[in-house]
């Protein structure tokens, strides 16, 4: 890692490098310090925007559908091209009424009793993936286990019939994130564009042919009396697929990792010191899979110790809000019995992640499997972080286990 920069607007924010080449967890605090609402400088043609570090002031932004928008985008990448082409059609780019509408169309097939159902599978399934790993002893933990489970739940959701989930991983993968900087910005774009058609095609077979799924739901689906219009139901596909899918690898692949940096905490994990419950929630603290989300000013609007202007760009950073000294006792300290932990790993306010739920399934599951099944955790060779700044994680990491 390099040292941090002593001139912090040094730091460019819109380069994955930097997530790559200094410590976020050194960087972060540096701004919370000295520049906790951070003033970015323009870099390539793109806008300033507004860095904001501290818990406190994430939350009064998240919170503020009034005076901010996700209309504009919602990440760093999009709102600096001043425009999300799913802007009023994806949730989590809709705001007002439309937003709510369809929140609530998809909620009846996300919710704690529909999906009651859906945790005993995810619970199988990892039992499954960690005993056909433990079999090899030496493996990738990232490709050979984590790849897999989330993606079969929403696939499950999603009716997605299994010769199609492994490339939707992929393309999962792509969109947000890069696996080092050799692979091209295009390759992102193509990637979206093929889950964009993937989901085009499967909607029109919905709905000719509706299932219990969530696709069906949302092909079938009428907000004041009305379908919605073909782009509503992939975006929101679209939507679904990385949510679901993203967040829960990332965590699972990032407790393993710090399991084998704090081996204490695998012990405490292990002795039933700390219940999968705490533990799950220190896990998503940790890993923070969304660095960051964004929002853009609709009138002035002060924000910590600065006055945001309209049509200002605003990033939240997560990442950064995860470890605040003014939350967190020793926020640097990987604590699974750590209480009152209210870390913002999937967002807050009226975007908050609408899969939260089963993305705690997800990781809660892999705890309690790694728990239950595997005696010794080891990373056996240099783990490869992905390339953005959107995404923490890695896409892979090899490990030995002992059963």
């Amino acid at each position: 890692m390099n040292p941090i920069p002593a001139d912090l607007t040094e730091i460019d924010l819109t380069d994955p490098q930097t997530f790559l080449d200094l410590d976020p967890i050194d960087m972060w605090r540096r701004f919370r310090a000295e520049r906790p609402v951070h003033r970015h400088r323009a870099i390539g043609g793109a806008p300033g925007f507004w860095a904001v570090t501290r818990h406190a002031d994430l939350m009064s932004v998240y919170r503020d559908n009034k005076r901010f928008t996700s209309e504009r985008g919602n990440v760093l990448a999009t709102l600096l091209q001043g425009h999300d082409s799913a802007a009023g059609k994806m949730m989590a780019v809709t705001d007002g009424p439309r937003h709510k509408a369809i929140r609530k169309l998809v909620l009846e097939s996300f919710s704690p009793r529909v999906l009651k159902h859906v945790v005993g599978g995810i619970h199988e399934r990892t039992r499954a993936l960690l005993d056909q790993a433990l079999e090899l002893g030496s493996f990738d933990f990232a490709t050979d286990v984590a790849d897999h489970v989330p993606i079969g739940t929403i696939g499950d959701l999603m009716d997605i019939p299994q010769a199609d989930r492994p490339p939707l991983v992929r393309w999962n993968t792509l969109t947000l994130s890069r696996h080092s900087s050799d692979e091209a910005a295009e390759d992102e774009l193509m990637a979206r564009n093929e889950i964009l058609m993937y989901f085009s095609d499967l909607a029109r077979r919905r709905r000719r042919k509706p299932g219990e799924d969530v696709i069906s739901a949302l092909a079938t689906g009428l907000v004041d009396g009305e379908p919605l219009s073909e782009d509503e139901i992939v975006f929101n596909c679209y939507s679904l697929i990385l949510g679901g899918d993203e967040s829960s690898r990332m965590s699972s692949i990032g407790a393993v990792k710090a399991f084998s940096e704090f081996p204490e905490q695998w012990r405490a994990l292990k002795a039933g010191e700390a219940d999968v419950e705490s533990a799950t929630e220190e896990v998503l603290r940790w890993t923070t899979p969304a660095m960051h989300f964004g929002r853009r000013a609709l009138q002035d609007v002060p924000v910590g110790d600065q006055i945001v202007e309209a049509g200002d760009v605003v990033t939240l950073w997560n990442s950064s809000a995860n470890f605040d000294e003014a939350v967190y006792t020793e926020p640097e300290r990987f604590d699974l019995a750590r209480e009152s932990n209210k870390h913002l790993a999937f967002g807050f306010g009226p975007h908050f992640c609408i899969g939260a739920f089963l993305g705690r399934a997800h990781v809660g599951a892999m705890l309690e499997g790694l728990r239950d099944r595997v005696a010794d955790v080891q990373v056996a060779g240099e783990p490869k972080r992905l390339y953005s700044n959107f995404v923490h994680g890695f896409s892979s990491l090899p490990v030995e286990f002992t059963a």
